[in-house]
C-alpha cells in the first residue's frame, strides 16, 4: 500500500478556472468530419446532415470551445471553397493526409454544428500556402456586419448576421518540416505579425494565437518561441503548444508519468515568453494555447498501417480511416493526469484542446450508418469539465514515489482542485499511477469544513481484466466511472483509497470556518 498526504487552503488559489481549457478539435482528417460529426442520410441525421447521436456526446462530454479546420490540413486549404452552395464547391486534393477533400462540409456548416453543440469556434487561418489577404479576408467574411463584398456575400450563402468568432490561430505547426508551407521563426514571425495587424483592422475584438513549438523535442524548441514572440508580443494574446504521448515498448511506468513533460513543457514556454516581455518592455502578458493535446500511439497499434494504406500510389480517396486509436484503462488515467496539469497551469494556460472530437484519436467512436459511443478517455474529460470550476487550489503534495525510465523518481497520486464559493463545492481529480498497489490519500482541509460526500467515482481496470480493455462498438460501457467506495470527509479531513491504476473524482460539500 501507498500513501500520499495532501494539503489545501481555499486562501491559496492559482486563478479562475478557464473555461476554454475544456476544448476539442476538429480537422478535415479521416472521419473526424465525415461519418463523424456530419453524416447525411444517417438514421439519427438531422436536416442539415449533423449525426445527432454525436451532438449528444459532445454535449455530455462538455466541450467549450473546438479548434477547426486544421491541424495540418489547414495549411494548405482554401476557406473560399468551403461556402457557397455545395454542389459548387471545387474537389481537391489534400496532401497533409492523402486524401480528397469534398468541401461538403465548411464555415458555414461548422458554424451552425458548433451552435447547436454549444461550443465556441476557434478557427484556424492558412498561412502555409496563403497569407495576409486571405487572412484579413475571412475575418471580413465571417464577422462584418454588413455592406462590402465579403460580408453581403456571407448574407448571401445563408448568413446575414455575422459569425462573430472571436478566436484565431495563425496558421498551424510551422516549425514543423512536415507542414505545407513550413517556415523558419523569422519567417513565421513576420508573417503572423502582418497577418494578425490586417486581421485586427477588419475587427479589433478578435483574440490571436500565434503557432508556438510543435512539440518539446522540436531541435528549434525555445528559440522558436523566442524569436516568434519577437515579432508578434504586442499583436498576438497566446502563443500554442502542441504534445502527445503514448506507452513505448510495454514501458507503462514513463507512459503514466506523461504529465511530468507536459508539466515542463508549459513551464519553460511560460518562462520564455515572460523573459520576451521583459526584453521588449511589454505590459501584458502571453498566455499559453495548449491546443494539440492528447495520447496518440503515431508508432505501433495500427497507425502505420493505415498511413500505408492512405498513400499508397494512386489511392486519393475521401475520408479513409486513420489514426482511430482505441482507447485502454491506462491511456484514460494517462489523460486524467494530463488534465491535471493543464488545471494545475491555469494561471496561464487558458486555452486547452484535446485532439480530436471524434474517431481521429478521439474521445467519441462512430461508425458510419452506425452507433456512436464513449472511449475510456471520455469519462475522466467530462467530469473534469463538469466539476471544475471556480478557483484553482495550489497544493502542496507529500507522495511516495516510484522510479521510471524517462523522468526517474515520480509522484505515485497525481491530483489537481477546485473550489466553487458559489455552489460551495470542492472537487478533487486524483490519479494513481501504481500498476499493482492501492493508494491510501490523507487530505487536510484548510479552511473548509466538510459536511458531506456529494460524488465519489472512480475508473479502473474492472474484475478480471487487464489494463488494455477499451471499448468497443459491442461492448461500449465495458470501461467508465463507478463508486469509489470507502471515501470518509468530516470537519477538516478527507481519507480516500486509490486502487491501483485507476482515476477517481471526490466532489465534497463544504462550508468555510
Amino acid at each position: 500500500m501507498s500513501r500520499a498526504r495532501i494539503t489545501l487552503d481555499r486562501d491559496f488559489t492559482i486563478g479562475e478556472v478557464p473555461r476554454r481549457l475544456f476544448g476539442s478539435f476538429v480537422e478535415h482528417m479521416g472521419r473526424c468530419v465525415y461519418t463523424g460529426i456530419y453524416e447525411p442520410g444517417h438514421p439519427e441525421a438531422d436536416e442539415h446532415g449533423f449525426r445527432q447521436d454525436v451532438l449528444r456526446l459532445v454535449k455530455e462530454l462538455g466541450a467549450t470551445v473546438v479548434r477547426y479546420p486544421g491541424g495540418n490540413f489547414v495549411s494548405g486549404y482554401n476557406w473560399e471553397d468551403g461556402i457557397g452552395p455545395q454542389e459548387s464547391r471545387p474537389r481537391r486534393i489534400d496532401g497533409a493526409w492523402h486524401t480528397i477533400e469534398t468541401n461538403a462540409f465548411g464555415l458555414h456548416e461548422f458554424v451552425d454544428w458548433s451552435r447547436k453543440a454549444g461550443v465556441e469556434v476557434m478557427e484556424a487561418i492558412n498561412l502555409g500556402t496563403r497569407g495576409v489577404d486571405a487572412a484579413r479576408s475571412i475575418v471580413e467574411y465571417a464577422n462584418h456586419p454588413g455592406g462590402t463584398e465579403l460580408s453581403d456575400l456571407r448574407a448571401k450563402n445563408g448568413h446575414k448576421d455575422p459569425f462573430n468568432i472571436k478566436l484565431w490561430c495563425l496558421g498551424n505547426e510551422m516549425d514543423g518540416p512536415w507542414q505545407i508551407g513550413h517556415k523558419t521563426a523569422d519567417e513565421y514571425g513576420r508573417i503572423a505579425q502582418e497577418a494578425a495587424k490586417a486581421m485586427r483592422l477588419v475587427d479589433p475584438g478578435i483574440e490571436l494565437v500565434a503557432c508556438g513549438s510543435s512539440n518539446s523535442r522540436m531541435p528549434t524548441f525555445g528559440a522558436w518561441e523566442q524569436t516568434v514572440l519577437t515579432h508578434t508580443y504586442d499583436v498576438v494574446d497566446y502563443v500554442s503548444l502542441h504534445a502527445y504521448y503514448q506507452e513505448h515498448n510495454g514501458d507503462a511506468e514513463s507512459f503514466l508519468a506523461s504529465a511530468v513533460d507536459m508539466d515542463y513543457f508549459i513551464e519553460s514556454v511560460v518562462a520564455t515568453a515572460d523573459a520576451v516581455r521583459a526584453k521588449g518592455k511589454h505590459k501584458k502578458h502571453i498566455n499559453l494555447s495548449f491546443d494539440e493535446w492528447n495520447v496518440w500511439y503515431q508508432r505501433g497499434r495500427d497507425t502505420e498501417d493505415q498511413l500505408a494504406q492512405i498513400t499508397a500510389a494512386g489511392k486519393w480517396r475521401e475520408h479513409p480511416r486513420l489514426i482511430e486509436d482505441n482507447y485502454n484503462v491506462t491511456d484514460a488515467v494517462v489523460v486524467g493526469t494530463l488534465l491535471n496539469s493543464l488545471l494545475r497551469h491555469g494561471d496561464r494556460v487558458k486555452i486547452a484542446n484535446q485532439a480530436q472530437l471524434v474517431n481521429v484519436i478521439a474521445p467519441i467512436l462512430s461508425e458510419e450508418n452506425g452507433p456512436a459511443w464513449r472511449q475510456t478517455i471520455f469519462h475522466p474529460f467530462a467530469r473534469m469539465a463538469e466539476l471544475a470550476t471556480g478557483q484553482i487550489l495550489r497544493l502542496s503534495v507529500d507522495s511516495d514515489q516510484y522510479d521510471n525510465a524517462r523522468f526517474g523518481s515520480t509522484d505515485l497520486v497525481d491530483v489537481s482542485a477546485t473550489w466553487n464559493e458559489e455552489t460551495g463545492r470542492l472537487a478533487l481529480f486524483l490519479a494513481n499511477r501504481g500498476l499493482e498497489d492501492a493508494a491510501d490519500v490523507e487530505v487536510a482541509l484548510r479552511g473548509f469544513d466538510a459536511r458531506q460526500v456529494v460524488r465519489a467515482e472512480v475508473l479502473q481496470v474492472p474484475d478480471g481484466k487487464d489494463r488494455f480493455l477499451t471499448n468497443t462498438e459491442s461492448g461500449q460501457n465495458s470501461v467508465g466511472l463507478q463508486a469509489l467506495d470507502g471515501v470518509k470527509a468530516e470537519g477538516g479531513e478527507l481519507r480516500a483509497s486509490l486502487p491501483a491504476l485507476s482515476w477517481a473524482v471526490i466532489e465534497l460539500d463544504v462550508a468555510k470556518n
